[in-house]
């Protein structure tokens, strides 16, 4: 994972990074784990999200917690199923509010054609031991830092729509300048503890994000 290469200009970020002492140490227990144990997603789809379009042509970034932590789901991308499986989990729930918003009936769980559009699909750990929720997300490991400082890249670089689901997203809020982005947070998409029911259902983030790229005068998604 030293010589990490990029076809975009993410690379940039990337090349800042790894010159701070944190993404030394990070890069070195992400090698540990690879090493010691199954970790997902694949060592080549770590950085899969920023693969897909320059900084210039994000529109959007859509935040997500950790890789899905079982066998032939994560990807790379926040959400998304890289062996298109029938969705289930948050993804199920995150279709179901799509058909509601939009009348979509989406059922390609595999989130790339998203990604093509200009979707940074990020999570806010890029790793993650098998069956080990929040396993590589603690603040020694690097992740955190990472996530945090890309972040703050965007903001500084570029005016997008920031969509944040459930508290871990909402954490990041405070990296973000309310006055030059767009925010729409809602409660994260997971039947755990009743979140979708209570904070997402009905939120219609999709249709809100359509209307403000119109505003902007930039293409809508094709959900």
């Amino acid at each position: 994972m030293e010589n990490i290469k990029l076809s975009t200009d993410w690379q940039k970020f990337l090349d800042i990074e790894k010159e701070k002492p944190y993404f030394k140490t990070l890069i070195s227990n992400v090698n540990t784990s690879y090493q010691n144990g199954q970790v997902f997603p694949d060592k080549n789809d770590i950085f899969k999200s920023l693969n897909y379009f320059n900084i210039k042509d994000l529109k959007v970034v859509i935040l997500g917690q950790d890789p899905y932590p079982t066998p032939g789901r994560a990807h790379g991308l926040a959400f998304s199923f890289g062996n298109n499986e029938k969705p289930r989990d948050s993804l199920k729930n995150i279709f179901a509010e799509l058909s509601d918003d939009l009348g979509i009936k989406r059922t390609n769980s595999d989130l790339s054609d998203w990604a093509k559009q200009g979707v940074l699909l990020l999570n806010c750990s890029l790793t993650i031991d098998i069956n080990n929720k929040l396993s590589h997300r603690s603040a020694n490991f690097g992740w955190v830092t990472f996530i945090n400082n890309l972040i703050s890249y965007v903001n500084r670089n570029v005016n997008t729509i920031f969509v944040l689901w459930g508290n871990d997203a909402k954490k990041k809020k405070e990296l973000i300048d309310e006055k030059k982005q767009i925010i729409i947070e809602s409660g994260h998409p997971s039947n755990m503890g009743g979140s979708y029911l209570r904070g997402f259902k009905n939120t219609k983030p999709f249709s809100k994000i359509n209307e403000y790229l119109r505003a902007q005068n930039k293409k809508e998604i094709i959900w």
